[in-house]
């Protein structure tokens, strides 16, 4: 005899509340396009037409120095090298965040001016259709004595982009919120940025910058970066690691502070655990070793950033940081690469998956979601694009969509207001 009913009942009972819960506090990944970078820009650097002028500055440097061995093999190297030209000409940058931070170099009495003319020149490339796909700006931490200096800076800064002229879906930021040591200070910049949305009619996300020790492990040995992530909520889109303030802060020695020291992949391992599932990414750090001199210097520190994003995708973590335009040339040269190289495997397993095809490889749906998810950030960046993806696939955009569980609506749509994805040659 079957069990009865009442067995069935009794254990959707018990766990509705479970159930409930898991699904407000892990609802899932967000179905709108990651950006491959951020651009960290100092707020006294930041002018109208910066976005062009930055993928200009790469391009030039690109015609200078030529892009040195950086491990691919000449096909892949003939196939990355037109499409890494047309992103710096159409889309050079896809996230940018004014520095009113540790970027930010003005003297004092300065910072209010600044952030003020940083703002107007954001606010026309919105109006223009000419700024990046996203923007935004990091403050001075909470720290008490940046605490007031750092929201004064948001509050001139969102003001300067809410004038009439900017369009109603262009008005959002992004706010960075640097060098977190305590839950508490997440709960309470939340009513901050509240008022802020209220003032200046802005729809603001958040992102938070480990930095410390004690924004990964808390001092009960819990992941204090899981909390940090719970109580920001659905404001939250990034954890953003922070490469030198935290390798200082465990004593690494200056010589051997990088993205890729141990040390840093097991943070940003414990950032990737505890954002799972929330709709928040685990994003890069940066490298100080900027592409500027000669060409044997430009050359080098083109090999190590490339060395860098490589590291950095190849472990899950599709998100950097960039400070300088040249970066631009090994951020899409790498990640086009990368991307390239990963889509014969990535589409035959997809098209015997759709097919249920026996193969050598049984995959399982969320299997098939990672794939169809990794197609879908290539054909985003601009590494792939529709038609070399459909003959390999067999299936389209719409199709990716429904296997990565994004929307329809999201995945066909321009990549946002005012920048439409770069023509690649084939």
């Amino acid at each position: 005899m079957p069990l009865p009913e009442d067995v069935y009942a009794e254990l959707d009972r018990r766990l509705a509340p479970v159930d409930a819960a898991r699904a407000a506090a892990f609802p899932g990944e967000r179905t709108t396009r990651q950006p491959v970078h951020t651009c960290y820009v100092p707020a006294d650097a930041v002018v109208p037409g910066l976005a062009a002028a930055w993928g200009a500055e790469a391009l030039a440097a690109l015609d200078e120095h030529g892009l040195p061995d950086l491990g691919l093999d000449g096909g892949l190297l003939e196939e990355v090298l037109p499409r890494v030209r047309a992103k710096l000409a159409a889309e050079p940058v896809e996230d940018l965040r004014v520095d009113a931070e540790d970027g930010y170099r003005g003297p004092p009495g300065r910072e209010d001016d600044d952030v003020r003319r940083a703002a107007a020149a954001v606010a026309g490339d919105l109006a223009a259709g000419s700024a990046p796909p996203s923007v935004g700006i990091r403050a001075k931490s909470l720290e008490g004595p940046t605490r007031r200096r750092g929201v004064r800076s948001l509050d001139l800064f969102l003001g300067g982009l809410s004038p009439g002229d900017v369009a109603p879906h262009a008005r959002a930021a992004t706010v960075t919120l640097p060098k977190v040591t305590d839950v508490e200070q997440v709960r309470a910049f939340l009513p901050v940025l509240d008022a802020l949305e209220a003032e200046h009619g802005v729809v603001l996300a958040l992102e938070l910058q480990v930095e410390t020790p004690q924004a990964v492990v808390g001092p009960d040995g819990a992941v204090a970066a899981a909390r940090l992530v719970h109580a920001a909520g659905p404001r939250l889109t990034g954890l953003h690691s922070g490469t030198y303030d935290y390798s200082a802060a465990l004593g690494i020695a200056a010589a051997h502070q990088s993205s890729d020291h141990p040390a840093l992949d097991l943070a940003k391992q414990l950032l990737q655990v505890a954002v799972a599932g929330t709709g928040a990414v685990a994003v890069d750090g940066s490298t100080n070793v900027l592409p500027a001199g000669d060409r044997d210097a430009v050359h080098a520190a083109w090999r190590l950033h490339a060395g860098l994003v490589r590291h950095a995708l190849e472990r899950g973590l599709y998100q950097g940081w960039d400070l300088h335009p040249a970066q631009l040339v090994t951020r899409y040269a790498a990640t086009y690469a990368f991307f390239r190289a990963a889509l014969p495997a990535a589409a035959a397993r997809l098209a015997a998956y759709l097919d249920r095809v026996d193969g050598g490889v049984l995959d399982e749906p969320a299997t098939a979601r990672a794939l169809a998810t990794v197609v879908l950030r290539g054909l985003d960046c601009g590494a792939l694009d529709d038609g070399e993806v459909r003959t390999a696939t067999g299936v389209g955009r719409p199709e990716l969509a429904r296997l990565a569980g994004r929307s329809a609506r999201v995945d066909t749509s321009a990549t946002g207001p005012g920048d439409p994805r770069p023509t690649i040659p084939s």
